[in-house]
């Protein structure tokens, strides 16, 4: 077996797995059996880190439902193969080659070498964020919850595991409107997101940067191009999406309309952040003017960084792909990024990925027009392109699909977490190299 299958069959292992514990009577509220289907899409939307639901998990499941909902989101932020092969350590077993090259894959590394260490940082570096946002969230939830000081802790645990995963479920029926004023909660969130999506890689850099700092380490410490790219992206992303987000819903009474203007920043500043690609919202998505709504689709596809806890086609393919516009805009034979040449391959690879997203979203698209014929096109493709980039943001309410529907998203959010390309690899199995040079020839493009 290939190790994209392995990876690709380890996700769907996990899911079917979680979904049978979503099934049982103790899982949900009420004490009975949950529906196949609904057990189905919450653990796919889970390990898939996605956070779409058609039940509201804060009613619908008990604390032991929700507790396996945080255990398969940690397992899907954390990625199979990573999940797997910490298990296999803390058991005292050593890695193969096999199990060295499945995480190389998954976390999209260079190098064999050190893996072991690199898989201690990632664990030690997702507990400090979600201890730091669990003790941030206390503060919020403790005053609140006076008289159930466990509850109160709950919440901030299951909250920060979702936010710093870029899942996005929440415990309260409007997700964190009610919370649209609170900076804390705002700024906690909204930090816990940042940090998981935009990579351990990055994370782990920024850290060497700032203990050499410390240390005044005379070594040199430059950022390596994917940082540079990664960080830059997400920057003007994050600018760019808020004042979009501003000048498009400040006059909505629904969304910020009612708001004071520091409060209208802030909630434009989280909703900017949140579709990249955590789930959580602080306004009324489904009241959002069309013009928010797709600013927000584009937001969502682009997604989150490498080897980070999100999803969508990565802020570095977008990158990639801006930077081979300019260099054709310029007339360059080459493409050029900070500084650095881009290797051909890494632009075929950016174009594959962007290719195999649109025809993903498009396929899905179609399929649920075909099937939930009366929802209108702005909320069939936010709702597909949310599952695809495993977001969770809905702008009709995911629980009004029909079953076929439903199948649909479940299939697009698998695709969306494993990746289009993995998953292709899987299906066809390794390519194989080509010892036969073409002839070339020009023809007509654009």
């Amino acid at each position: 077996m290939t190790v994209a299958r392995t990876i690709c069959l380890g996700f769907l292992a996990v899911i079917l797995v979680g979904a049978l514990l979503l099934m049982l009577p103790f899982s949900t509220a009420s004490g009975e059996w949950n529906s196949p289907v609904a057990a189905l899409f919450t653990a796919t939307s889970a390990v898939c880190v996605t956070g779409l639901s058609v039940v509201d998990v804060g009613k619908f499941y008990s604390f032991w439902g929700q507790f396996f909902l945080v255990l398969l989101v940690q397992v899907g932020g954390l990625g199979y193969m990573t999940a797997t092969t910490v298990l296999l350590l803390l058991l005292g077993k050593r890695l193969g080659l096999r199990e060295k090259i499945a995480v190389q894959q998954s976390l999209d590394v260079q190098g064999l070498s050190g893996l072991a260490g690199l898989l201690q940082s990632i664990i030690a570096t997702t507990l400090v964020f979600e201890l730091t946002g669990v003790i941030l969230l206390m503060t919020v939830f403790v005053p609140q919850y006076q008289d159930q000081p466990l509850w109160a802790l709950w919440q901030s645990i299951f909250h920060s595991v979702n936010a710093f995963n870029n899942a996005g479920f929440g415990l309260f029926s409007d997700n964190l409107v009610q919370y649209v004023t609170n900076p804390v909660m705002n700024f906690t969130i909204t930090g816990l997101i940042i940090f998981g999506g935009i990579g351990y890689g990055v994370i782990m850099e920024l850290y060497q940067w700032i203990r050499n700092r410390i240390m005044r380490n005379p070594c040199r410490s430059n950022f390596s191009l994917n940082f540079r790219v990664a960080t830059s992206t997400t920057i003007a992303l994050l600018i760019l999406g808020t004042i979009a987000f501003y000048a498009t819903e400040f006059r909505n009474p629904n969304t910020l309309g009612a708001l004071s203007l520091p409060h209208q920043l802030m909630a434009a500043w989280f909703q900017s952040v949140t579709p990249r690609t955590a789930g959580f919202n602080t306004i009324d998505i489904t009241k959002m003017t069309t013009a928010g709504l797709f600013i927000t689709i584009a937001l969502m596809f682009m997604g989150a960084s490498p080897g980070g806890t999100g999803g969508g086609i990565k802020t570095t393919t977008v990158r990639v792909l801006l930077d081979c516009t300019k260099a054709v805009l310029q007339g360059k034979e080459v493409v050029l990024g900070s500084q650095r040449q881009i290797p051909s391959a890494l632009i075929l690879k950016a174009v594959a990925v962007l290719v195999g997203s649109i025809g993903t979203v498009i396929g899905a698209t179609i399929l649920i027009a075909l099937t939930d014929a009366k929802l209108d096109f702005i909320h069939i493709l936010f709702e597909v392109v949310s599952a695809f980039a495993t977001v969770g943001l809905t702008a009709f309410g995911t629980a009004n699909l029909s079953i076929p529907g439903q199948l649909v998203i479940i299939a697009v959010m698998y695709v969306g977490r494993v990746g289009v390309l993995l998953l292709m690899s899987a299906i066809l199995g390794d390519p194989k190299p080509s010892f036969v040079n073409y002839p070339e020839e020009n023809l007509l493009v654009g």
